[in-house]
């Protein structure tokens, strides 16, 4: 089979793979045990219409009939949307796709399903009371004990590594694209949130959601941005040595697992030993984020206000921790807001003078390698330690309004750990580039027993 979708549509048009045979390699993947929990609904029929469609068109679409996955907070029209939330059992079909949704749609995508996610999207673990919750694909060679996928979009990750989708559209508010893909091994672009439209989709914070995909490579990634934001990227094809990287010691680098320490510390010496000129360098304004995050924060408050309503009537129905979570932006009135609106503009000034001049910032993904899922289901104590360590790095680029790609740096066997390329708002272009220039000088490493 093709490795990734970027194959998969060289060999659909070459002829040599059809729309129809290739869903139905994903459907029957998605009905494996692999697979279980990672959708909420599937679109079986709509699928098979879709690659039909496809096959029979005279010039390939963009997507070529192929399968992706769809994160159940996008409207697709015909289903409802209940963000894996018991809460809307009885939520009504939508009327219309999300605008995300109808351009993969346009663009000849094979709508396989609504996948699973953490409740209303808020918690970076993956783990779902009421949908189940998929148990991390990556981790099932290295491990008997069921590990977790990472959240939010839990099921979108697992839908792309079990081969039920070759791409799986999701959200990103503090690392939800992000943290699966590097805890499966895959690929995980947030781009800068302005450039995609979030409309029909269920937000958990107005100013942080990102609209944005998981994929198996980053040149996939570029398609699939590119189809999201309707813009053609630049890539930039120079080779390492002519970028300028920092590697923040601040902050990102503490408290890392020995796997996560060991597979980041072996990428950056074969990037250095590719050419790759990276500093090292202190950050001290990625420590003053407390400002910015008390009382819950931006996403406490902005969630609040879309669920209060909904909590008053359905609380039983929610997940506890997701409730609780949300509950803290009950206390932030819109005067306090605004202020932790201003107070982030003040600090994203800092942060992009501090690292004026680089092109690219590197940082492991998250410090840890995937849990077991046991323990967390069990404690809150442990659940939300498990949380706060998930987030601690990629939600200081949503907090930034940056763009972050997740890519994968471990050898072949050894537990998923994702490197993260990052940089400010609109830097987008460069993130991408710089991360298709590592994947290719990580390549032998990735191969290595």
């Amino acid at each position: 089979m093709p490795t990734d979708l970027t194959h998969a549509l060289a060999e659909r048009s070459r002829g040599a793979l059809s729309a129809r045979d290739a869903l139905e390699a994903s459907l029957e993947a998605a009905d494996a045990p692999a697979a279980r929990h990672a959708f909420v609904r599937r679109f079986d029929a709509q699928a098979r219409a879709a690659a039909d469609t496809a096959d029979r068109r005279a010039e390939p679409s963009p997507l070529a009939g192929l399968a992706l996955s769809i994160k159940d907070l996008f409207d697709v029209a015909g289903a409802p949307t209940t963000a894996a939330s018991a809460s809307r059992h009885d939520a009504p079909p939508a009327t219309h796709d999300a605008p995300a949704v109808a351009r993969l749609r346009a663009a000849g995508a094979s709508l396989v399903g609504h996948t699973n996610l953490t409740e209303f999207a808020f918690s970076g673990v993956g783990i779902n009371p009421h949908a189940g919750t998929p148990a991390n694909v990556a981790t099932m060679a290295l491990d008997a004990e069921p590990r977790i996928p990472g959240g939010s979009t839990s099921g979108g990750a697992v839908s792309v590594a079990c081969g039920a989708a070759w791409a799986a559209l999701g959200s990103d508010t503090g690392g939800s694209i992000r943290i699966p893909a590097a805890l499966h091994g895959l690929v995980g672009f947030k781009n800068t949130a302005r450039l995609t439209p979030t409309e029909g989709c269920i937000p958990l914070s107005t100013t942080l959601d990102t609209a944005c995909a998981i994929t198996h490579s980053v040149r996939d990634a570029v398609l699939l941005h590119e189809l999201l934001a309707a813009r053609t990227v630049t890539v930039d094809r120079r080779p390492l040595a002519r970028w300028r990287l920092a590697l923040p010691r601040t902050v990102m680098l503490d408290a890392l697992e020995d796997p996560v320490a060991e597979a980041f510390d072996r990428a950056l010496h074969a990037l250095r030993a590719a050419g790759a000129s990276i500093e090292a360098i202190d950050l001290p304004v990625l420590t003053d984020t407390s400002p910015l995050l008390r009382g819950g924060g931006i996403a406490a408050a902005e969630s609040w206000a879309w669920h209060g309503r909904h909590l008053a009537q359905r609380e039983a129905l929610y997940d506890p921790r997701v409730a609780l979570r949300i509950r803290r932006g009950e206390a932030i009135d819109a005067t306090t807001l605004a202020g932790l609106l201003g107070e982030r503009r003040a600090w994203i000034a800092r942060v992009e003078a501090a690292i004026a001049g680089f092109d690219a910032l590197l940082s492991p993904t998250v410090p840890i390698v995937a849990p077991p899922i046991g323990p967390l289901v069990a404690s809150d104590e442990a659940f939300f330690a498990a949380n706060g360590l998930l987030l601690r790095n990629p939600s200081l680029v949503n907090l930034l309004d940056g763009c972050a790609l997740s890519l994968p740096c471990h050898r072949h066997g050894d537990w998923p750990v994702g490197l993260m390329v990052w940089g400010p708002a609109l830097a987008d272009d460069r993130v991408l580039s710089v991360s298709l220039a590592i994947e290719d000088a990580l390549s032998a490493l990735r191969g290595a027993a």
